[in-house]
């Protein structure tokens, strides 16, 4: 993963947007969570289990990066939620017993780098999950004619210029991409990459660790998944 510890410090303030909108993502995975404990698949500093806690449900965790969870414990409540530091594509080695929720938001899933860490990952998944759990998945529904290799302005603002510069491989279905922060204070550069899979694939995946598809909105808000959806929020079940 390029997802690493020189974004922890600045991962707030980048997402800022993403930690404003919280309300309904925090409402819908309560509703999926029955009385816990829940576990979050990049746990990061703490955008959505934090809120998950303070409504009172047992929070687990599994990051790769130190200092993002750092980030999280010094936040108030951020003791509160247990963490494992890892790959959570190994599920099985980092956590025990079974939730009536696991999930993984904002296309974290895609920082699984190859197809075999993605099956992997729903296959301890199902593992961990009770008989009445849930897996649920929020990520970008691929459009392949705006995955081409281009160069494009994220940020123009009168004490920086944020430039986005991606690179698209179809055959591996990776993107490698390049954050470039340009302020008078210098450069900074954040790179990343990214395995997507369609959604077809991922319910692919999600049959072979035994799971089906429960439902599947456009939003948290439960906004209907069309052909012309962007995201989506998809929830697997046991059969």
């Amino acid at each position: 993963m390029l997802y690493d510890d020189r974004q922890a410090s600045a991962y707030d303030a980048r997402y800022a947007d993403r930690f404003a909108e919280v309300a309904p993502i925090v409402d819908f995975l309560a509703t999926n969570a029955a009385a816990g404990p829940v576990l979050e698949l990049g746990i990061g500093t703490g955008r959505l289990a934090l809120p998950l806690a303070e409504r009172g449900l047992d929070v687990h965790g599994i990051d790769s990066s130190e200092a993002m969870v750092a980030r999280l414990r010094d936040k108030p409540g951020g003791d509160r939620c247990r963490v494992a530091i890892g790959d959570f594509a190994d599920v099985d080695s980092l956590v025990e017993g079974e939730y009536p929720l696991v999930f993984v938001a904002f296309n974290t899933l895609f920082e699984l780098e190859s197809q075999e860490d993605q099956v992997r990952c729903f296959a301890g998944v199902a593992r961990h999950l009770c008989p009445a759990g849930v897996f649920v998945v929020e990520a970008f529904a691929p459009d392949l004619t705006r995955l081409d290799q281009h160069l494009s302005v994220a940020l123009l603002g009168a004490d920086e210029v944020r430039l986005q510069a991606t690179r698209h491989d179809p055959l591996t279905q990776r993107v490698a991409g390049q954050s470039v922060s340009i302020t008078d204070g210098g450069v900074g550069m954040w790179p990343w990459a990214i395995r997507y899979a369609s959604v077809p694939e991922l319910d692919l995946m999600a049959r072979l660790a035994g799971l089906r598809l429960r439902e599947r909105w456009s939003g948290w808000a439960r906004e209907p998944f069309t052909a012309a959806s962007t995201r989506h929020v998809s929830v697997y079940e046991r059969p």
